[in-house]
């Protein structure tokens, strides 16, 4: 059931929500606050830490959704649309708040010899070491909560990487245990508290769904094993309801307000002409009816984006909503909407790649299951899916599948998740009529973000060397 609970009540559910960690370690400490809790218990451990990742996962695809071209600037020479130099600063502190509070859980799951606390707190280490390491690479992590150490070192991409991964690999060990002394608590588990019946094994789903996501990662590599990512995915999600998905909020969906400044003119959030295309049948020539369920028509009854750095067409500017935008009405954006983390139709696109060559029949198969999947997801009508999954441009057979069309279709299914930058990279940007924006600061597509500048101020001697936003990780080489 999705929750939507008021600041008054949600503050007395989870007193330390949206603030800086109990103990942080790496960040400046708070001041004596009487609406937060001195000694977290796991349960508001719990609850603070689940609600972060879904919020974090919004704030990440916030930074990301214009270098994929999903939103656009409704001003030319926009900042995200042109590849500029942008202070993320919050957004960092954000990932690191969200891993201390998650850190904190697991210390206190081990304490009390929780295996489901401990299992789960290394899930969501590593789902935001995980942004952090594909936004910047190189970042702070074996020594970033040790509280004598305000200073800590940069861990290497990779070894962050690997670090990730360790979390994971923790984390199945772990949730497969059935004994646990304290099982989760379902009311304080924003992702998966909703049956309690499968809350255990769901996260244990999930773990292994950011493995195959995290093994699936490396393709471009000699390291790259599809074999193990078809293992992983073998444990993880069978269906549209295992989705792990934050929809607790207190307010809103934070793209439902994104979606209700854009109809009261403000900036952020218009589409982008390169998602619009890609569904309105101009590039594929295939009418996707997932527009519908992801934008409403303009007041010129057309479905049309805005050009990327170049900001919104004349005549109107927009200004009589003659381009498309977010909206309220869609299942990704809606006031009760959840935020998707990590879902069953991205597996399936993931294990269609990972089978692609040696197994092509079980990669097509698994690519008509994707797209079906989030077709259903996004409340598709069922004679529209038909429709659009018979279509020969789209069941094309297994002879003329390529992996072209996995990323054409993953694109769609990725919509507004922080996933798609890095299947953007992985893919060198090569969707069809995927160009440079307008404007554009750089030579060539943004590969990695600037460190921010309160990290320099804050642990200087330790950020690294900055490198070009050209510069690809070490995964996209």
């Amino acid at each position: 059931m999705q929750k939507i609970i008021k600041y008054t009540v949600f503050s007395a559910f989870i007193a330390i929500l949206g603030l800086q960690s109990c103990k942080d370690s790496y960040f400046d400490k708070l001041s004596d606050n009487p609406n937060q809790v001195p000694v977290p218990t796991l349960n508001t451990l719990l609850a603070t830490s689940t609600y972060k990742a879904g919020n974090n996962n919004f704030l990440v695809a916030s930074i990301i959704v214009p270098y994929v071209q999903y939103t656009a600037n409704p001003a030319a020479n926009g900042a995200g649309d042109t590849y500029q130099s942008i202070d993320f600063s919050s957004t960092w502190d954000a990932l690191y708040f969200a891993m201390a509070d998650a850190n904190e859980m697991k210390k206190l799951a081990i304490t009390l010899n929780s295996s489901e606390y401990k299992g789960v707190a290394d899930v969501l280490i590593a789902y935001n070491l995980i942004m952090i390491n594909d936004l910047w690479g190189d970042a702070p992590f074996t020594q970033a909560f040790d509280i004598n150490n305000l200073v800590p070192k940069y861990d290497k991409q990779q070894e962050v990487y690997n670090s990730s991964m360790a979390l994971i690999d923790e984390a199945i060990v772990e949730l497969a245990k059935t004994n646990s002394v304290i099982k989760l608590a379902p009311t304080s588990d924003l992702i998966y508290g909703t049956v309690a019946a499968t809350e255990r094994a769901n996260w244990l789903k999930m773990a292994y769904a950011l493995k195959a996501r995290l093994l699936n990662k490396v393709s471009k590599t000699t390291s790259y094993n599809p074999t193990a990512v078809l293992s992983a995915l073998s444990n993880s999600f069978v269906a549209n309801a295992e989705d792990a998905r934050m929809a607790t909020f207190r307010e809103r969906n934070p793209w439902a307000n994104v979606a209700l400044q854009n109809s009261q003119q403000s900036l952020g959030g218009w589409l982008s002409e390169q998602l619009i295309d890609a569904l309105n049948g101009k590039t594929y020539l295939v009418f996707d009816p997932r527009i519908a369920k992801i934008t409403d028509r303009t007041v010129n009854n057309t479905y049309i984006g805005t050009i990327n750095g170049a900001g919104n067409r004349l005549p109107g500017a927009n200004t009589t909503k003659d381009e498309n935008y977010i909206s309220q009405n869609s299942p990704w954006s809606g006031i009760t909407s959840p935020i998707f983390l990590v879902t069953y139709a991205e597996t399936k696109f993931i294990e269609a790649e990972a089978a692609f060559d040696t197994d092509k029949t079980r990669s097509y198969n698994a690519y008509l299951a994707a797209i079906g999947a989030n077709m259903d997801k996004f409340l598709v009508d069922p004679a529209d899916k038909a429709m659009y999954l018979a279509d020969p441009r789209v069941a094309v057979g297994i002879v003329a599948f390529t992996k072209d069309l996995i990323f054409k279709e993953k694109y769609i299914a990725t919509y507004l998740n922080p996933e798609a930058w890095n299947d953007a990279r992985r893919y060198d940007y090569k969707y069809k009529d995927f160009t440079l924006p307008a404007n554009n600061a750089l030579p060539t597509f943004i590969r990695r973000l600037d460190y921010p500048q309160g990290e320099r101020s804050k642990n200087g001697t330790n950020v690294p060397v900055e490198v070009l936003r050209t510069t690809k990780l070490w995964w996209d080489q």
